[in-house]
């Protein structure tokens, strides 16, 4: 089957985004043929006028609908798309050069019907967002579950970077109206029905993230609270490792109460593990502002994380509703 591509990307509010992405877009490398599909989700500051200025370099097209979430966005798009391949990303990325044929020489090789691809920090990003980045991505922090090649198999692609062969999408009805959640939800109903899922790691994305400590807290914690769900929906996928940040936030606490106690060796433990974190971040970033915020970038995270999903978990324990009830604000409603 010969493949060809649609990418598809969601917006809401943010035409600088959508400028960024396309400008990365001019500079592809490779002869290929291909879409873009750009979906405004309802957004009062429309990125219409910047598409229109890519018009004559790009094979693009522009489509504004009511708001109703990024996963149903998502699936707008793709049910417009002319192509049979969807590549999803989210507007705050950027393409490196190389990424089409990265994408097309894995898939040649060893085609799936879904991938998803890393995500890295552009050198011009801000000091905060490599942080973030750093948090996010490093085996240290979340065992390199957005792109460690030890994952290549059974990898849960993220909506950031991800592709979706239209036959697997029509098979699925691609995305559900969780937020987040919806990516994994998504992949794990595609093994469920007998497809593969794989990462590329050299199919990469800059993810900007545009973003301050009270939004990643709000985004991590988001994060948390979706996993109880979709443990709840897919309980073959649970896994004892969603429990870590819970556990390291207690744990935390606990070696600050025994350290009052005169009792210093789990607060050793601790300080040691955040000493890994100040000395990888620095070595990975050559840089000593992003290397300590890189501490409470993991520290938000952890607690973020760790008490989402310990509220979550409690409350679909001991409620008798469903999590559409309990948590609304984690759902779009779609018409």
């Amino acid at each position: 089957m010969k493949l060809s591509f649609s990418f598809i990307v969601p917006v809401y509010n943010r035409p600088i985004e959508i400028e960024e992405l396309l400008e990365s877009f001019v500079k592809l490398n490779g002869d290929f043929v291909y879409e873009i599909v750009i979906v405004e989700d309802g957004s009062t500051v429309t990125a219409e006028a910047v598409v229109n200025n890519f018009k004559n370099q790009l094979n693009i097209s522009y489509y504004f609908k009511p708001n109703s979430g990024p996963g149903d966005s998502r699936n707008f798009g793709m049910r417009q798309a002319k192509g049979n391949y969807f590549i999803i990303l989210d507007s705050d990325c950027l393409l490196p050069s190389n990424y089409l044929n990265e994408v097309v020489s894995s898939l040649n090789h060893n085609y799936v019907d879904c991938f998803g691809g890393p995500d890295k920090a552009h050198t011009s990003f801000s000091n905060l967002q490599k942080a973030i980045d750093f948090s996010m991505t490093s085996v240290i922090t979340t065992g390199g579950i957005r792109g460690n090649k030890a994952s290549l198999d059974k990898f849960q692609p993220r909506s950031f970077n991800m592709g979706l062969s239209k036959k697997a999408f029509e098979a699925t009805n691609g995305f559900g109206n969780i937020h987040p959640g919806e990516d994994p939800d998504l992949s794990i109903r595609l093994w469920n029905l007998g497809y593969k899922t794989t990462l590329i790691p050299e199919a990469y994305v800059y993810h900007k993230r545009r973003i301050s400590w009270s939004k990643f807290y709000k985004q991590v914690n988001k994060f948390g609270a979706v996993r109880p769900i979709l443990n709840k929906w897919h309980p073959q996928t649970k896994k004892v490792t969603y429990w870590f940040p819970t556990l390291f936030s207690f744990s935390i606490i606990i070696g600050l109460v025994m350290a009052c106690l005169k009792i210093y060796l789990p607060l050793y433990l601790i300080l040691l593990y955040y000493s890994l974190i100040f000395v990888t971040a620095l070595i990975k970033t050559q840089n000593l502002v992003i290397a300590f915020q890189a501490l409470l970038a993991v520290t938000i995270q952890f607690f973020g994380y760790g008490y989402g999903f310990l509220r979550s978990t409690l409350l679909l324990m001991f409620k008798n509703e469903t999590p559409e009830i309990i948590f609304p604000h984690l759902f779009f409603k779609t018409k």
